[in-house]
């Protein structure tokens, strides 16, 4: 296996640009899975998506930083563009987001740049930036870049560290509203809400905290409607997972957060990660301890509603942890922690799901209860 070596230059300094392995995946046309190891020497193992929705490992991809061996602790460690051409891994232990090009399910790394102390997840807007969330002891808050549209690459936006309104908040997700003017991180400890307001040139700026609707929230994602799914991890208390929906208006002009759905319960344990689908008219979450996925119906308004507690179960000790959708809607996946493999489900009509497989990918360079951590797909 061939590199070649070329620089481009961060405010920080020189971010090391190696290229992969450039040939074309024959198999492109219906997509891909990519799963991050999160291991010392942190890599992504990339999959093939057939016409079917299984999936067949393609390649192995260092990221060129290093993992944490442990988890995560968040979603949206792993994040493609919106149009699929680029993908971003960040790598915890030391302190970098990496680039790629994505040609199918083949990728090309293009860079590798500081993001912060101890990067845990990424989020993209829709109109060329990006925000880190840093979630280390002794810094948590976001940490922005511009983002090349054309090339992938970023750029620092003041190269510095943007402060969550608490520092003992353990953040679980950041994530850009659709009209990207701004940005939400959930703090797990205290169960609040930071909202930031994004300027024209991305610079972002702490605005309101909100109380949650439910305990310790986690995982986040918006829907192209303006709605925000929240999932909550309910503990200490068992059986306490929710999944919470708001919806971004404005008020005299600013922008709010008001609670739609008040943490509708799955009788989970530990939900963690969420999903919706493109249309908005299902949610998924994924509950660690429990093994267990379950599924919302979300109306026009923005309600969700639980549909099943278990909809799907990767299997005992398989801790699930990062969920993910194909581009179309029709497939959904998730990596599991415990398992060191990829489940795969077809989403029904009604919502339900039809396993493919609870074992893409296993024995395959995912690790195996050593905290596996990030999922992307198209």
């Amino acid at each position: 296996m061939k590199f070649s070596t070329l620089a481009s230059v961060g405010l920080t300094g020189l971010s090391t640009v190696l290229a992969a392995p450039s040939s074309v995946d024959s198999r492109n046309a219906n997509g891909a899975v990519f799963a991050l190891t999160n291991a010392v020497n942190n890599a992504i193992i990339a999959f093939s998506r057939n016409a079917d929705g299984t999936l067949t490992k393609t390649g192995e991809y260092p990221t060129g930083g290093h993992g944490q061996g442990v988890d995560f602790d968040s979603q949206g460690g792993l994040q493609l563009s919106a149009d699929n051409k680029f993908l971003y891994a960040v790598n915890p232990a030391s302190d970098e987001v990496t680039v790629y090009s994505v040609s199918g399910s083949s990728l090309k790394k293009i860079q590798c740049i500081y993001a912060g102390d101890q990067p845990l997840a990424i989020s993209l807007s829709s109109n060329g930036f990006a925000y880190v969330m840093d979630g280390s002891v002794a810094t948590t808050g976001i940490f922005g870049f511009k983002r090349n549209e054309m090339t992938g690459m970023l750029t620092p936006i003041t190269n510095s560290t943007i402060a969550t309104s608490t520092p003992i908040g353990v953040p679980g997700t950041v994530a850009f509203s659709p009209d990207a003017r701004t940005i939400i991180v959930t703090n797990k400890v205290g169960s609040t809400i930071d909202q930031y307001s994004v300027a024209a040139n991305g610079e972002a700026v702490l605005e309101t905290t909100y109380a949650s609707s439910g305990l310790r929230p986690f995982g986040a994602v918006w829907g192209k409607s303006n709605t925000l799914y929240v999932v909550e991890s309910g503990l200490p208390a068992f059986g306490n997972a929710g999944l919470s929906t708001y919806r971004l208006d404005k008020v005299d002009e600013n922008p709010l957060l008001k609670p739609i759905t008040k943490s509708e319960k799955n009788q989970q344990t530990d939900g963690c990660w969420v999903v919706v689908t493109p249309d908005e008219k299902y949610a998924y979450t994924a509950s660690f301890i429990t093994n267990a996925i379950s599924s919302y119906k979300v109306a026009a308004n923005g309600t969700a509603t639980l549909i099943q507690e278990v909809a799907a179960s990767p299997g005992e000790g398989t801790e699930p942890v990062d969920l993910a959708l194909s581009a179309d809607g029709q497939y959904l996946y998730n990596l599991q922690r415990g398992g060191g493999a990829i489940s795969g489900w077809k989403i029904q009509a009604d919502g339900s799901l039809k396993t493919l497989s609870n074992s893409f990918g296993a024995g395959q360079g995912i690790p195996v209860a050593d905290g596996a951590s990030g999922l992307a797909a198209y």
